[in-house]
């Protein structure tokens, strides 16, 4: 029997494109059956600079995940890097698509990359664990916060006065902005981009996941999406949710986390900045990727513990 399926998430360019990645990946599983995707504006899409400075963990997902659990949609879509380390319990995360790029990028008005930035240049971020980061390699930068799409932070950088804005790299092959030849034509203005090095700029948990929720009950749901999950990037993604949980870490803690498997293997890493340095205290293992939940114990008293005992030093 053909069935109709309602997928449920934000009205951003990037949110509709990821929307189609999952209607295309069911559809291909399902072939018979409809899918509507349902727009749904949240409180993130008409919050306050202020209200989003307050924490912004939960301001992009909680109205999808209420329409999810009041039947208005069958499947909530969200940037996993959105949602809070603990949702309602009952909703679920049972389903990714493959990971996309986990990089972010600088998008400069000048050539040569993060290193060639002029002296005290401005860089825009609505990001504090970019903030952070920036910060730990040059202290002379001018800090500029930014909000809104990814189409509209581009607008911005163009503009105004500033000299380069971050982005996730996933945001921009998803809305095909090419990064052929690091460069980008935007609007009639060539940019500049860098890949910046995952050393230094290690991503926000969840960065560069679609992640497919369903209410807990919704046993023929699950079976549906089940069909186009990414069994790996689902463990990741469950193993820094984890860290993040045991972290009590959200958008506006300075922490990056970001798990990666090589055959059987998961290794975890994370990075958190504290107002003690300008250094983030670093940390990393590995270990079988069916005991994530452990590596995320061992990566959090590993980071926690005293430096001497780490067995490492904290980058000069």
């Amino acid at each position: 029997m053909t069935r109709k399926i309602i997928l449920g998430t934000r009205g951003s360019e990037l949110a509709r494109a990821q929307a189609r990645l999952v209607e295309k990946a069911i559809q291909a599983t399902q072939p018979d059956t409809k899918i509507e995707t349902r727009i749904i504006t949240t409180r993130g899409d008409k919050a306050t600079l202020l209200e989003r400075e307050a924490g912004r963990k939960g301001l992009f997902t909680a109205e999808i995940e209420r329409a999810l659990l009041r039947g208005n949609v069958d499947v909530a879509i969200h940037s996993a890097k959105d949602l809070p380390s603990e949702t309602n319990p009952d909703a679920e995360i049972v389903a990714v698509l493959p990971r996309g790029p986990t990089d972010d990028v600088l998008v400069s008005k000048h050539p040569g990359g993060f290193a060639s930035l002029p002296q005290s240049a401005a860089v825009a971020t609505g990001s504090v664990r970019r903030k952070r980061q920036l910060l730990w390699k040059r202290a002379d930068l001018k800090l500029v916060d930014l909000r809104g799409n990814v189409p509209t932070r581009l607008r911005k950088l163009t503009d105004n006065n500033w000299d380069a804005i971050v982005l996730a790299r996933a945001g921009l092959a998803r809305l095909s902005l090419s990064l052929a030849d690091h460069e980008l034509s935007f609007e009639g203005r060539q940019l500049f981009i860098e890949i910046l090095p995952p050393e230094i700029f290690l991503p926000a948990g969840g960065q560069g996941i679609i992640a497919l929720q369903v209410r807990v009950n919704d046993e023929n749901m699950k079976a549906i999406v089940d069909l186009v999950n990414d069994h790996r990037t689902l463990l990741c993604l469950r193993a820094e949710r984890e860290f993040l949980r045991l972290l009590h870490g959200d958008c506006n803690c300075p922490v990056g986390v970001l798990a990666t498997i090589e055959s059987d293997k998961m290794k975890l890493r994370a990075q958190l900045f504290t107002d003690q340095s300008a250094a983030p205290r670093e940390a990393q293992l590995e270990g079988p990727h069916d005991e994530l939940e452990r590596l995320a114990v061992q990566l959090l008293n590993r980071l926690q513990a005293p430096v001497a005992e780490q067995g490492y030093g904290l980058p000069d």
